[in-house]
């Protein structure tokens, strides 16, 4: 089965200046664009109208608020008052249609400035009691007229060459539009939280009025499957940066719940004190209720021996038969309880998982001129609809509705990139604490009800969200999504797997490969690369090399080379100017390193005084090391006993002898002796000489370290390579 319908219908009527209280027509709600296509007349008009019909949507929104006071009372502590949201979306597009040089001037800086941030919910022990001195209702409406005839402007002016790509300056118009389209649903939301004497019920936004006894939940079997998640460039469809790349997964088999856990099922946990059983609850969940004190969803009202549901703009007898809206920790809890009392896995559902039930399920996007066999896009009402009504295969519910928590917390895809007019839209969310909802909810349009799209939030959040659950042996895969901030690894991570600045050669690689060339025909069973780093080097000999160790004193950078080790895939971020930053990712696949991965092993040690199991060695390199140690004479003195007859040693260092790194009775060069200059090479000579004899070197190796934008260290690095003789 699909989401389409037999019935047709035609498209939304272009924008207008409506009177208050206006009723949007009964025709669909207009689909997010096609941006490819032969007719660039055509296109324009189609985005235009889209434009139009997403502005007039947003703003008849705010006419379920009863009077101007209600625009400035904040529904929930951690978010807003109303009248910032209707600003921010139209000073969005002002910023980003700067950025992108489709204009040169502001229409209000100030309002630009005051709506630009602070859209995303806080935490509950992070209350921002900042005081605004907001503009009136009237001066954001008539900011809003003001953009809104720019980008009309814009948009029947620009030049328009299909398809509408990544870097397009259409692009940026795009994506004010499905920006603004998000709000649709974020603010219906804190709408729906406000106090219900600053709402009103409103002819356009109409619940459902549907309700009947719940259905008893079952489970039904997902045979095992491979799903490749991501979308490429070239998709003719607007996305957001997190829904580039590619992710391939093999899923297991699971049972998962033929309906979303409706009010009804979900009351079971309510009536068995499953909001007292701290047992239940994950460790932030537990903060969280003890935070909220919440004894049942936050959306349900008790009155006697009576539950009511609050909706967007009215309170209506509890409809049993819904999906209960909930938030993360409500739906874990849920999940845990019912598996303590069933003996069964109960969980939620991964994001891999959500796929395997979309493909299952047979479902295809959102139709462009029918109504959706599913409550998503606006196309049935103002509210959720019963759990049994939307039958999707053998499931229902698998996209509508309400969005559906999952257990995966947003992480970046292979590939994934910023765009350069948004850096900002999901990156932060990879910290571990925003998890993805999938499916969409009855509100969802546009972008939120492609099947590719990624949407996640903090955990205790309330979006139109509720889940449904699974039953499975197989583990909830947690993906890395991190970015490294801290500056001196990120500088690192540049300097060992980033761009080329100045034409400098890559340092680790180079010397790597110099200590390969001296190889020869030796043999290359072990190598050990001590004071390792960020471990590019490590990588590079295990071209040559069967076995390689990196070795370092910090284990903040040896993480760097195990991440890499592990999942092939490393992020941070580069300081830019100020507090701007760059997001980059770097893989061993793009470096052409994936294949000698499982090779390299690291460890944190302390190269002054190695464990005995570090020998046997037919190379090492220490690079940048030396004038980094404590005892450097301690390391050298011994260092013989660790290489195999005949093996190499290469030392890398610039010399930059810092009593703060070493105390200057242990320097072993770069001083007077006898009255005459005592280089460290001398030093080297004089302590490696019993083992070792030079045979290449010194030579000059070049190398830059990245600080910001426009700030970099060049150093030379003196490299000799020694052979041991005895």
């Amino acid at each position: 089965m699909n989401l389409n319908a037999k019935k047709t219908t035609t498209a939304v009527q272009s924008a207008s200046e409506n009177p208050k209280l206006r009723v949007m027509p009964k025709q669909l709600f207009s689909r997010t664009p096609v941006l490819a296509g032969g007719n660039a007349a055509a296109k324009r008009e189609e985005i235009r109208e889209y434009f139009h019909s997403t502005l007039d949507r947003y703003e008849q929104l705010f006419e379920t608020l009863r009077g101007d006071a209600a625009y400035f009372k904040k529904p929930i502590s951690l978010r807003h008052p109303l009248i910032f949201y209707l600003g921010h979306t139209a000073t969005f597009f002002t910023n980003k249609l700067l950025l992108a040089g489709l204009i040169t001037d502001r229409i209000n800086p100030k309002m630009e400035s005051m709506f630009a941030v602070g859209v995303d919910e806080m935490s509950w022990d992070d209350l921002d009691t900042t005081h605004y001195d907001w503009p009136s209702v009237e001066e954001v409406r008539a900011y809003r007229r003001r953009m809104r005839e720019t980008v009309d402007r814009l948009i029947r002016e620009t030049p328009l060459t299909l398809p509408i790509e990544w870097d397009s300056p259409w692009w940026t118009i795009m994506m004010g539009i499905e920006h603004e389209r998000i709000h649709l649903e974020t603010s219906s939301v804190l709408i729906r939280q406000h106090a219900l004497e600053h709402v009103a019920p409103h002819p356009a936004w109409e619940p459902c009025r549907k309700s009947g006894p719940a259905p008893d939940n079952q489970l039904v079997k997902v045979p095992e499957g491979t799903v490749q998640l991501g979308k490429k460039k070239d998709d003719p469809f607007y996305g957001w940066d997190n829904e580039y790349g590619t992710h391939i997964a093999d899923v297991a088999a699971f049972e998962a719940g033929k309906y979303l856990v409706s009010n009804q099922e979900f009351l079971e946990f309510v009536q068995a004190d499953g909001y007292e059983t701290e047992s239940y609850w994950e460790e932030e969940g537990r903060a969280w209720l003890k935070h909220a004190g919440a004894k049942h969803p936050t959306f349900w009202i008790r009155r006697g021996g009576e539950w009511e549901l609050r909706l967007m703009t009215k309170e209506i007898s509890m409809p049993w038969d819904w999906p209960v809206e909930v938030n993360y920790h409500e739906a874990k809890a849920f999940c845990n309880w019912k598996a303590a009392v069933s003996g069964q896995p109960y969980r939620l559902p991964t994001e891999d998982e959500w796929y395997r039930l979309y493909e299952v399920a047979g479902l295809s996007e959102v139709p462009a001129a029918a109504p959706a066999m599913a409550n998503i896009h606006l196309d049935h009402g103002a509210s959720s609809h019963p759990v049994n009504e939307f039958a999707q295969g053998d499931f229902y519910d698998v996209v509508g509705n309400v969005w559906q928590w999952t257990e995966t917390p947003i992480y970046p895809f292979d590939g994934f990139d910023v765009h350069p007019h948004y850096d900002d839209f999901t990156t932060p969310t990879f910290d571990g604490r925003h998890n993805l909802i999938k499916g969409g909810s009855w509100i969802s349009c546009g972008n939120e009800s492609l099947k590719n799209s990624r949407y996640a939030f903090r955990r205790h959040f309330f979006q139109h969200a509720g889940f449904r659950y699974v039953v499975g042996t197989a583990p909830a895969i947690q993906h890395g999504s991190h970015y490294e901030t801290d500056k001196l690894l990120s500088e690192y991570a540049e300097f060992h797997y980033g761009d080329t600045y100045f034409d400098v050669p890559n340092f680790p690689k180079a010397l790597a490969e110099l200590a390969i060339a001296a190889m020869g025909d030796k043999p290359a069973h072990k190598a050990l690369d001590l004071g390792c780093a960020s471990g590019r080097a490590a990588f590079e000999l295990a071209r040559h090399f069967d076995e390689v160790t990196g070795v370092d004193f910090s284990a903040r950078f040896i993480g760097q080379g195990v991440q890499l080790a592990s999942q092939g895939v490393l992020r941070y971020t580069l300081a830019d100017e100020g507090d701007l930053v760059l997001y980059r990712e770097r893989t061993l696949a793009g470096l052409g390193l994936d294949g000698v991965r499982h090779k390299v092993a690291f460890y944190q040690g302390d190269a002054c005084n190695l464990k005995p199991i570090y020998t046997g060695y037919d190379l090492i390199l220490a690079a940048n090391l030396i004038d980094r140690l404590y005892d450097p004479a301690k390391l050298l003195t011994s260092i013989h006993t660790r290489i195999n007859s005949g093996g190499i040693l290469l030392i890398a260092s610039p010399y930059t002898w810092l009593e703060e790194h070493t105390k200057r009775e242990a320097w072993i060069g770069g001083f007077k002796r006898d009255g005459e200059s005592f280089g460290t090479l001398d030093g080297l000579k004089e302590i490696l000489g019993a083992h070792f004899r030079l045979i290449q070197g010194p030579t000059e190796v070049p190398f830059v370290i990245r600080e910001t934008r426009r700030k970099f260290q060049h150093t030379l690095s003196e490299v000799t390579i020694w052979e041991k003789t005895a």
